[in-house]
């Protein structure tokens, strides 16, 4: 390209960024041209329960195994349960909205999609964007604990025994963990080959962890005492606040849900398993969360729970239980690996249809004519991945991550709400919008009031009364412009679930760490500088060469 029409085009960004930022596309489109652009359709044939073990075998591991010692050890204390209870309550109310989206548009995009089909480009990229990048920290951190159980199973205590400490690099950053870059290469290529085998290994690795669930849970309580759970400083000895700021971190144990609604386009009957395995996956996994989380805390008291390997470490320090802790560690190891090849595969997904959308190099859009699989997205991605699991400490990464996906589940949220009241119903789109300002507000202030001591505890009340008020106020005022409810599996009771969503994601947001949203505020500057300088000029001049080839085409027809 000569520099003059570099120069035109950077002249033409305002005027390309108000013909695109805020253009949507329908769900027809979705599901024909904007798939077409991948070539070869992804094949369908998965089942609804395929769906329900990868919602399952994409959350169970991941959490429980990685977050809730740390939690219960330095946030919520026992009361970690409690933690988990938070979070997935929101979690099941996000499932809900991605679940009747899932049911509408059921492309591979998940939120993505959602956003794109709603609010347009730039928010369909931007929320897509800091999903994808908080699936890239999860699974690197996953990765990582899956070496400290790999090695607990060995009979090796020291956490950093299988990593290279490697001098000159700054603390941090300078063990390099090979173990877990091997898991997720291996995987990487298992994804390649084929959806279906992939979701077969995820069944039977699920199956089996199920299992050592089970036995956790029940050898767990047998084997504790319930005084652990009020001693030493009682059932909440960091107080309702640690209680509610360990229900943010441990909401990265529910990442793995939304990957069952990027496998919209393999599923033979999208609007009967969609709903059951999204939302389905969420209970089981919830239920079991709790359980697990118990049967840790009854063992041992919350001051002496290990931080790494905390379910191994706490079977080897009980008598008589030590040889439990190498099959603590073997289901772990399981678990942690069905988790990651569930949430490799939904990464890829998303990276697929951002492709396909043009906001990202096309070549990440194109599927395999013999696989069916995103093959070029999947080993992009399986390469970053790997790369930040080599040098980054589980420590560092705990600390950038659920806040992409806080903030993805709250735009869904506030899209399925949108969605169901201006788009597919009557009621003015300034009338919706007012009322979703205000109930963020309102949620922010909630929030802001219980980070705030003394005085300000009121503020709790006023702001909470003042939300219930605004979902009061606009589920009577709108309801008798809603869209008649379709064929398909929607949301009940809306506004209120949505709305409930909102306040929830938007609370956990603001219990997380400085690190998070500085993290946050970085990725969104370089999210913001990349569409600005590349996705909006490619999605314009694609438009443009759309149209004339369509004239092109009209021509050529009217001189036949």
């Amino acid at each position: 390209m000569a520099l003059r029409d570099v120069l035109r085009t950077v002249a033409q960004t305002p005027h390309r960024l108000r013909r695109r930022a805020l253009v949507t596309c329908t769900p027809e489109q979705e599901l024909s041209e904007v798939r077409d652009r991948s070539g070869p359709r992804m094949a369908r044939r998965l089942e609804w329960y395929d769906l329900v073990g990868l919602g399952v075998g994409g959350m169970l591991g991941a959490g429980v195994f990685v977050t809730t010692g740390r939690v219960a050890r330095d946030t919520a204390g026992p009361a970690v349960f409690v933690s988990y209870v938070v979070a997935g309550v929101s979690a099941l109310l996000s499932s809900f909205c991605y679940a009747e989206f899932a049911v509408r548009v059921p492309v591979a995009g998940g939120a993505f999609s959602y956003l794109r089909v709603t609010f347009g480009e730039f928010v369909g990229f931007f929320g897509g964007a800091n999903i994808l990048m908080e699936y890239v920290l999860s699974n690197a951190a996953v990765a990582r604990s899956f070496t400290d159980y790999l090695a607990s199973t060995c009979g090796v205590t020291e956490p950093d025994a299988w990593r290279i400490e490697v001098d000159g690099i700054a603390s941090g950053y300078n063990a390099l963990d090979v173990p877990a870059v091997a898991l997720i290469l291996l995987l990487t290529l298992c994804l390649c080959y084929s959806t279906k085998e992939s979701s077969m290994l995820n069944m039977v690795l699920t199956a089996f962890h199920l299992l050592f669930f089970a036995f956790i849970i029940v050898a767990g309580f047998w084997n504790g005492s319930a005084s652990n759970l009020v001693r030493p400083g009682g059932l909440t000895p960091y107080g309702a606040r640690g209680v509610l700021d360990g229900a943010a971190v441990v909401y990265f144990s529910y990442i793995g849900y939304d990957s069952a609604s990027t496998m919209a386009e393999e599923i033979r009957d999208p609007a009967r398993a969609l709903p059951v395995g999204i939302a389905g996956s969420v209970l089981v996994v919830s239920v079991l969360y709790c359980l697990m989380s118990l049967a840790l805390c009854v063992m041992l008291p919350y001051n002496e729970i290990a931080e790494t390997a905390p379910f191994s470490s706490a079977f080897r320090e009980k008598a008589g239980w030590k040889w439990a802790s190498s099959i603590v560690g073997t289901g772990a190891s399981i678990g942690i690996v069905a988790s990651l090849l569930v949430a490799m595969m939904g990464q890829a997904r998303y990276l697929c249809v951002i492709a396909r959308a043009r906001l990202v190099p096309a070549w990440l859009a194109k599927v395999h004519p013999s696989t069916g699989t995103p093959m070029n997205a999947t080993i992009f991605l399986g390469l970053c991945t790997a790369t930040i699991a080599l040098f980054t400490e589980l420590q560092i990464v705990f600390e950038m991550i659920s806040i992409g996906t806080l903030l993805a589940f709250y735009l869904v949220a506030n899209a399925l709400i949108y969605n169901r009241y201006a788009k597919l119903g009557t009621t003015r789109p300034l009338h919706v919008l007012l009322f979703l300002l205000l109930l963020t507000l309102s949620s922010i202030g909630f929030s802001l009031s219980r980070r705030i001591d003394g005085r300000w505890r009121w503020g709790m009340a006023l702001f909470g009364a003042v939300s219930v008020a605004v979902i009061t106020i606009f589920h009577w005022t709108a309801r008798q412009d809603v869209a008649e409810p379709s064929a398909e599996w929607t949301v009940p009771m809306m506004p209120w679930p949505a709305a409930a969503s909102v306040f929830l994601n938007v609370f956990l947001m603001t219990t997380l760490k400085l690190r998070s949203f500085q993290r946050f505020g970085i990725w969104s500057f370089v999210i913001t500088i990349f569409y600005v300088c590349y996705g909006v000029h490619s999605t314009y001049t694609a438009e443009e060469n759309e149209a004339v080839n369509a004239m092109i085409h009209h021509a050529n027809v009217d001189i036949s």
